[in-house]
């Protein structure tokens, strides 16, 4: 059984969160980046991510276990 992360994608992005998010499949060691990938979703759209409650980055690290949300930009005046 390969390892999980519970995901969560908020605002504009939460039509992309696939079914299985909440329990979401992931090889261990595999980066932000390539999560992104995954869901088919931009780069540019993932504005702020967080592993569990921590800020991170497109080169994070995730190995199973972890919380993961990302946030689109968000606009404003």
């Amino acid at each position: 059984m390969s390892p999980r992360i519970k995901l969560r994608l908020y605002a504009t992005l939460q039509a992309l969160l696939p079914p299985e998010g909440e329990d979401y499949p992931i090889s261990p060691g595999i980066t932000v980046q390539e999560l992104l990938g995954q869901l088919n979703l931009p780069v540019d759209k993932a504005k702020l991510i967080f592993i569990d409650g921590r800020r991170a980055d497109l080169l994070s690290k995730l190995n199973g276990g972890e919380r993961v949300g990302i946030f689109p930009p968000v606009g404003g005046g």
